[in-house]
């Protein structure tokens, strides 16, 4: 057997139809009641990078056979030390020394970047990926839990009830909604409260320091995320005393999974907590959403494993474990 691995660039549209094949067959593998992406978004993620994230692809192949697929992460303004990898091997070729293969030329290339550490996540069942992040010298550093919400519109008026309730704990407060860029009032204020998320949700033992996020990042991802087709449906909370945006979260799906939904950030400024808004921002934006996502059937859903406010949050909504996850970091 010979493996050989070849980087590949932004307009190698052959090169990114072979790594969607291997990245869908390895995530149905894996994860078979999660969707995956059409081609279309596959190519938008290969075409179109976030601000602040420049990527890099690479290829496996295992006698001329498209085998592995491998993503570099690398950020541009905060984390310059670290480097994020997505790794993945089609079934029909593992335990076949790709996998390793594709991780060596990944570490060679994180190190000539100037790089210092290398993170990477894992599905904690029985395919064997945590030995082989422990194999490939990565250490356990923060476990997650994925949660998942059926949604059924029997479970509305125990939503419409919790709000109700959840409400009497929140005077002085206001929920507002958007889709999309936020509004200009809000922008500095969604920049901070994104800031704050390596900071105020538990991290575990990944080394990692709080990203920079200004307005214009904000600005000009969300405007990369509707470039893609996704539409973003934010919840917000504004204390109405200061016209400030103190809570938010939000929901994210594209049209070729419309059945779907992905709950993204739940942040609450620390001053303003424990009058019940993250209950109250995630069940007013799942009533917004679902005014425009009709097909909604589920949202999934991490949270690391010690976080048990959010969790305890989820699991009152009707979210229930389905897995578990473990983030790795390796220095290289």
């Amino acid at each position: 057997m010979q493996i050989d691995v070849a980087s590949f660039g932004d307009t190698d549209e052959s090169a990114a139809r072979h790594a969607h094949d291997i990245f869908c067959a390895a995530n149905l593998a894996r994860t078979p009641d999660m969707p995956v992406p059409s081609f279309r978004i596959f190519r938008d993620e290969v075409y179109k990078p976030f601000p602040g994230v420049r990527k890099e692809r690479a290829i496996g192949y295992l006698d001329g056979e498209p085998a592995g697929y491998l993503l570099i992460m690398l950020p541009q303004q905060d984390n310059l030390d670290n480097a994020s990898i997505e790794l993945y091997v089609h079934p029909r070729h593992r335990r076949r020394g790709v996998g390793r293969a594709v991780h060596a030329w990944a570490v060679q290339r994180i190190r000539a970047l100037g790089r210092k550490r290398l993170n990477g996540e894992t599905v904690q069942n029985e395919d064997g990926s945590d030995a082989f992040a422990a194999a490939m010298g990565a250490s356990a550093a923060l476990a997650e839990t994925r949660s998942r919400l059926d949604v059924t519109a029997s479970a509305q008026p125990r939503w419409d009830a919790m709000l109700a309730e959840a409400w009497t704990h929140a005077d002085g407060y206001r929920f507002v909604r958007w889709e999309g860029v936020p509004p200009e009032r809000y922008l500095d204020d969604v920049a901070y409260l994104d800031s704050r998320l390596n900071a105020d949700a538990p991290t575990g033992d990944l080394d990692l320091e709080p990203e920079k996020v200004d307005a214009d990042r904000v600005r000009r991802t969300e405007l990369q995320r509707r470039d893609r087709g996704f539409r973003r449906f934010h919840g917000g909370i504004e204390h109405v005393a200061t016209g400030r945006l103190v809570a938010w979260t939000v929901l994210a799906g594209h049209p070729d999974n419309p059945d779907h939904l992905w709950q993204n950030i739940t942040l609450v400024d620390p001053p303003h907590r424990g009058h019940r808004l993250g209950l109250v921002v995630k069940l007013e934006n799942l009533r917004y959403a679902r005014e425009h996502w009709p097909a909604l059937a589920a949202i999934d859903t991490w949270n690391a494993s010690s976080n048990e406010h959010m969790l305890a949050i989820n699991v009152a909504m009707g979210f229930r474990p389905v897995d578990s996850w473990m983030q790795w970091q390796q220095t290289v």
